[in-house]
């Protein structure tokens, strides 16, 4: 019984949610785990099952943040199988979540992206840095981009985040510039190998480019500066370095594609933080 009810819950999240394909397979993970661990029909489950696979998480030396993740996952599954009335009484309404530090993501400073700007990229490389830095984009938002979400005319592209949630990213004119430059290339090298396709990024050998490729490559480019970056980073400092220059903090939310303003004004703390930063070194100098 247990897998039928797994895969109608994952129905559900991807039909009614409209959840991505990676957060519907983080439930299927931590969901199949916790029942694997359980090893008793969903309906007999009791909050002595939960203490005691939360236990075992926290044996195994899984984080703070992972243990709330999958705690998260259990109750989104336990109130749907009440309200589908699969299971009578919820388990997990009275679970305490652990206490998880704030940490402020890491975010590069102007000069360093800069740097990295100037090193000898290639028409692509240069695309993924000024998309990911001048747009903000997730990197899932990039590697999933076509050649008809962007109009290099207008200055803005279309791309689909989070919860299946469109939105309109204004083009800098450095990212113009750069797939303007890539697009012949681009056109080459698919002819070149026979492929048809409509994903803006592929590699010399017409492979289109997934998540893992960028994050090697910006891994790579981090070196340079001797600094462990992810594209995420180039995220977090195109929304810092936005605020840091006076931008209103809903219209980020906005370029953003945050739901919550809460977790854009994480961004402000970051501000602050460096600002607090740059005057002491003065000070210190001085």
């Amino acid at each position: 019984m247990n897998v039928q009810v797994l895969s109608e819950y994952l129905e559900y999240l991807e039909v009614e949610k409209g959840l991505s394909e990676n957060t519907i397979e983080a439930y299927r993970r931590d969901l199949s785990d916790f029942l694997e661990f359980c090893n008793i029909d969903v309906t007999r489950i009791q909050r002595n099952h939960l203490n005691g696979y939360i236990r075992n998480l926290r044996e195994k030396e899984y984080s703070p943040t992972s243990v709330m993740r999958k705690i998260a996952s259990l109750r989104g599954f336990f109130k749907w199988l009440c309200t589908s009335e699969i299971c009578q009484t919820n388990p997990t309404l009275t679970l305490e979540q652990p206490k998880v530090p704030k940490r402020l993501p890491k975010v590069m400073t102007v000069q360093e992206i800069e740097t990295l700007l100037n090193e000898n990229l290639d028409k692509c490389q240069r695309v993924i840095v000024e998309l990911l830095y001048g747009c903000g984009l997730r990197v899932s938002e990039l590697v999933n981009l076509k050649i008809n979400d962007f109009d290099l005319k207008a200055k803005y592209l279309q791309t689909t985040g989070k919860g299946s949630k469109d939105r309109i990213v204004p083009l800098g004119s450095k990212a113009v510039n750069a797939i303007k430059n890539y697009l012949p290339e681009r056109d080459f090298i698919l002819k070149k190998f026979r492929i048809d396709t409509k994903n803006l990024l592929v590699n010399e050998h017409g492979k289109i480019l997934n998540r893992q490729d960028i994050y090697t490559f910006i891994s790579e480019q981090g070196k340079k500066i001797h600094k462990h970056i992810s594209p995420h980073t180039l995220r977090h400092s195109f929304a810092t370095h936005l605020l840091e220059n006076g931008a209103d903090l809903r219209i980020v939310q906005e370029l953003l594609g945050h739901s919550d303003v809460a977790t854009t004004q994480l961004y402000t703390h970051i501000s602050k933080k460096r600002l607090k930063e740059v005057y002491f070194a003065i000070n210190n100098e001085s």
